[in-house]
């Protein structure tokens, strides 16, 4: 290898196999890319992920990235045939793949000595999904430097907490079940109510189950990783990020975000339009209706007086709370544009059926326009940042959070699993920018709670409050990102700027 070769260096990274990770994985690589255009970065995954990632990568791409497969055969795991990401399995298969993706290891150590013999030289280093602990041993074993890749500061902190210290149950004094915990790391005012535990770590008070094990693994790879990465912001993630680095103790940990499209960033709250066109590249799937539509629909609306609704790529609710939701949205008044997905139960269905809605709410909409419906996957970026888009009822996955925060769009929480909870606990706590609908499938729900929380969020106080918050919050966000020369010829750089380039700076040396 040339000394410019050595110079530029390499870049392996191995995101798990869901689509909100894979995101946020690409989203990363083209930020480093950015930075380092002469830097050459591998991603690594299965085949069936790896054909969907080429159809993000189109040419006008940096074409330092470039696409690696591991061999992966999900039947060999208990999992249906071509089952490779989150997005093709039911909720109950998810820990399943989970497990199966520690078979990639034999595999993946094999790339790397093949790498490092047809390059004469180490990676400048690896970097990995939480989930993937195992990345570690490889790094390690080969003098690599590693580091681990996370969402937002506060959920990972949370998830950190709570599965690295289990709580007690039960006061010792007068063996009542203890409802409320202190968090680990945390300030001593941060209290977790029963409620946000997982089901089945309520349930259990010895036995310590598969998962929870399986994560105390990942987690003690991470603290013996050189440190990590955040898809976060130092200025709005400040009780997380010091969480964090309680966690990590002496190795760093960079808030490089949000990982977001630039325009978002250079638009801001203030400046929003009729609502630019994303490219699908950004996600890989196809759309359930087309962007133009959304936006020409959008274009007919008041300035935010439209909720819009989305569960995420993985996350769906019960048939019964679908028809809830939407019975509230109608009393609501408001106009809403929705992304359907087949109720729980259902997920192997590919196609969205009426019946799982209430009589008639379909032909309704179509007469009032009030509901714009999206059967599948909706043009998320471009809905969040139009002008008529006043609010986001969402799961509360990280990814989701920092695009409506970018663009001053305050939240209807609906967490459903993994750190959602603590992100809708961090949005309405730490930030002020959230109410919180319902929590989990299994919460009791009526059409009157809907009807409550999208007045409290869209026409009261209240929420013009959340709204004014969100906006100060998307100014930090850009803030952020930004690089530029002051009047007095200084040259300036966000706080992700710099920690982009301080983590570079480090695997250089």
């Amino acid at each position: 290898m040339s000394t410019q070769q050595q110079e530029d260096g390499h870049i392996i990274m191995i995101p798990f196999m869901a689509q909100g990770h894979f995101t946020r994985f690409l989203a990363l690589a083209k930020f480093i890319s950015q930075r380092k255009p002469k830097r050459k970065i591998t991603m690594v995954s299965t085949p069936l992920n790896v054909k969907r990632l080429q159809s993000t990568l189109l040419t006008s791409e940096p074409n330092n990235i470039c696409l690696t497969e591991l061999p992966f055969s999900s039947t060999d795991h208990g999992l249906p045939p071509n089952s490779e990401n989150c997005d093709s399995l039911p909720p109950h298969l998810i820990n399943t793949l989970l497990y199966a993706s520690q078979a990639l290891k034999p595999s993946f150590d094999n790339l790397i000595t093949e790498i490092i013999r047809t390059e004469k030289l180490v990676p400048n280093c690896i970097i990995f999904d939480f989930f993937l602990g195992w990345v570690y041993d490889t790094a390690k074993r080969v003098g690599a430097l590693s580091f681990v890749f996370t969402p937002g500061g506060y959920g990972t902190a949370m998830y950190f907490s709570i599965w690295s210290h289990l709580p007690h149950r039960k006061d010792d004094d007068c063996n009542d079940v203890i409802e409320e915990f202190h968090v680990p790391k945390f300030p001593d005012t941060c209290r977790l109510h029963l409620s946000l535990f997982p089901l089945h770590r309520r349930d259990s008070d010895i036995e310590v189950a598969t998962f929870e094990k399986f994560c105390q693994t990942q987690i003690s790879f991470a603290k013996k990783s050189d440190g990590m990465l955040c898809n976060s912001v130092e200025e709005i993630d400040v009780v997380g990020l010091e969480a964090l680095r309680n966690h990590m103790e002496s190795k760093p940990v960079w808030p490089i975000g949000p990982l977001l499209p630039s325009f978002l960033l250079r638009q801001g709250n203030h400046n929003k339009n009729n609502g630019p066109l994303v490219p699908h590249s950004r996600t890989g799937k196809e759309f359930g209706i087309s962007p133009e539509s959304c936006i020409e629909w959008l274009n007919y609306q008041k300035p935010s007086s439209v909720l819009f609704i989305s569960f995420g790529s993985q996350n769906t609710i019960s048939a019964q709370k679908m028809k809830e939701l939407a019975l509230g949205l109608e009393k609501s008044g408001k106009y809403f544009i929705w992304a359907l997905k087949p109720p729980r139960g259902f997920e192997n269905i590919s196609e969205f059926e009426s019946e799982w809605l209430p009589e008639g709410f379909v032909e309704r909409m179509n007469i009032t326009k009030k509901g714009f419906l999206v059967k599948s996957w909706a043009p998320q970026l471009e809905i969040l940042c139009h002008r008529s888009t006043g609010a986001f009822l969402s799961h509360c996955g990280w990814n989701s959070v920092v695009e409506s925060l970018s663009q001053g769009v305050p939240i209807i929480g609906w967490p459903l699993f993994a750190e959602q909870p603590y992100n809708s606990k961090m949005l309405q706590e730490e930030m002020g920018v959230c109410v919180e609908l319902a929590r989990g499938d299994e919460t009791e729900l009526c059409s009157e709670d809907v009807k409550k929380v999208i007045g409290q969020v869209m026409d009261s106080s209240k929420g013009d409050e959340m709204r004014n918050k969100a906006t100060v919050i998307a100014e930090k966000i850009g803030a952020a990102m930004r690089e530029y020369t002051d009047e007095a010829g200084g040259h300036q750089k966000g706080s992700s700027i710099r920690s982009i380039d301080d983590f570079l700076a480090t695997i250089n040396s």
